[in-house]
């Protein structure tokens, strides 16, 4: 294979390797949002459920007040029927007493309902609680793995940096040129495999002569479509990048 053509092969890597490792540094602070996203969601249905609790039994009470109150006015009515003189006004306080024991019943039924719902409530709490725990774990650990994994990406980028630097000095400067500005114009994708007569990347079909220079790996050919420098991958050399990956 040409010399430069194997250089340039290698340059492809290494920049497609710095680019995928910049990707991952430039997306930290996205990852960090979710992360952050993902905790304060666990805490808000922490505080969700503890305020619909905190509702609850604040209606409880507010039941509990009115029981006392209507048990008030019953032991006032009990009282003051020892002291009634009249048939009438007999009748007339047992009714009072009899629609102060409603009231207290069916409130006291309410007062039991939120008891029961209090417990559903106080459960939910509990369980939201344990799952704020588990996800402030999780978070935890994930957030140590994507320092470790941005530390990483940037000793990657720092040995690839020095790698190209090597590898670029071995470039004549108008092929290197050529790959850069190939790259500036496509997205950093300056090289691509020719196979069965095509363009792997713009996928448009090679004129035949320039399918057949390509396959002797002995020139610096590009494709005429994307202007990408081309190269034939035997099925040796497949075979050996695919062992090495």
């Amino acid at each position: 294979m040409n010399p430069d053509l194997q250089r340039l092969i290698e340059l492809q890597r290494l920049d497609s390797t710095r680019h995928d490792a910049e990707r991952r540094v430039a997306e930290e602070p996205e990852r960090l949002r979710t992360l952050e996203s993902r905790l304060e969601a666990a805490r808000h249905a922490v505080a969700t459920a503890k305020e619909q609790l905190q509702t609850g039994q604040a209606a409880r009470r507010e039941l509990e007040k009115e029981v006392a109150v209507h048990q008030g006015r019953l032991s006032k009515y009990r009282d003051q029927l020892m002291a009634v003189k009249t048939n009438q006004e007999y009748q007339a306080m047992q009714k009072e007493i009899e629609y102060a024991q409603n009231e207290i019943k069916a409130l006291e039924d309410r007062v039991l309902e939120r008891m029961l719902e209090g417990d559903d409530l106080a459960a939910a709490v509990k369980r939201a609680e344990s799952e704020l725990a588990t996800v402030e774990r999780a978070v935890e650990e994930d957030t140590r793995t994507l320092a470790a994994d941005v530390a990483e990406m940037k000793r990657v980028i720092g040995r690839v940096a020095e790698a190209r630097a090597a590898l670029a000095s071995a470039l004549n400067a108008k092929t290197l040129a050529m790959f850069d500005l190939v790259a500036q114009r496509r997205q950093g994708v300056a090289v691509a495999e020719a196979k069965d007569g095509i363009c792997t990347i713009c996928h448009v079909r090679l004129r035949p002569q320039v399918f057949n220079t390509v396959r002797r790996n002995d020139e610096i050919m590009q494709c005429d479509s994307c202007q990408r420098i081309l190269y034939f991958a035997s099925q040796t050399d497949s075979t050996a990048a695919q062992s090495s990956s």
